[in-house]
């Protein structure tokens, strides 16, 4: 038994000497078993890097990009387009609240009439099929490609986004929604324009009202959009 005992304090004098007693300094790295990624290859920022040519670890922009906020000449605009639509205004075009609660309706900003929706609700769709499908599917039903890969998107109540009641979850909620993100779901406040982000709510919205439609008449709708894709002349509908 006294052989165990002098092994074990054996043991845990080298352990010690090894590994050093908690608290105390070193001039070398520690041994670590299991790193858990606090040893990291990165380029640290304001330090040298022998990884680039010119041994510097700062990079300078793309060519042809700009820092936001950093224009030349003033400008305001991002690609075409205008900064603070990526942010930072008041009011419901920016916010979707008004006061302390979030409105219902498109608004005024957005210069909507009967002329323009269309296009406005086909950027929706097209803006909704970048960012939204994959987890949110096509139809909005929250069976995107992502579910089939374990992701539990599907679990979210809110990924299914033709249940969602008009009346309990207004258009400024929705709004709000994709631009600070809910849940799993990151916010979208960087990447899309103001403009965009209510395109794909008012988008949702129609997908919400073609859910409702009679079948005949999503089907003829159906037929008369394909055909002028086709470039052929629209055959009215008929009952």
């Amino acid at each position: 038994m006294r052989y165990f005992f002098l092994a074990y304090a054996i043991f845990g004098i080298l352990l010690v000497g090894i590994l050093g007693l908690r608290g105390d300094k070193f001039s070398k790295p520690p041994i670590r078993l299991f790193p858990d990624m606090d040893d990291q290859d990165k380029v640290k920022a304001q330090v040298p890097s022998n990884f680039f040519a010119d041994g510097r670890g700062a990079r300078l922009p793309v060519a042809g990009t700009h820092p936001r906020g950093f224009l030349p000449g003033g400008e305001s605009e991002l690609g075409g387009v205008a900064e603070p639509e990526f942010g930072g205004g008041s009011g419901y075009y920016f916010t979707g609240q008004l006061g302390d609660y979030y409105g219902q309706g498109m608004p005024e900003e957005l210069g909507l009439d009967e002329g323009n929706v269309g296009a406005f609700l086909r950027r929706g769709e097209e803006r909704f099929g970048i960012y939204c499908s994959a987890c949110h599917g096509k139809s909005g039903d929250g069976k995107g490609f992502t579910s089939f890969f374990g992701v539990p998107v599907s679990a979210n109540q809110n990924a299914n986004l033709a249940a969602l009641d008009p009346g309990k979850y207004p258009d400024g909620r929705l709004f709000n929604t994709i631009t600070k993100g809910l849940g799993q779901m990151s916010g979208y406040g960087y990447h899309i324009p103001v403009r965009d982000r209510w395109a794909i709510a008012a988008y949702v919205r129609a997908l919400q009202s073609a859910r409702k439609a009679p079948y005949e008449v999503v089907g003829q709708a159906y037929e008369k959009w394909k055909k002028e894709q086709a470039g052929q002349e629209p055959v009215a509908a008929t009952q």
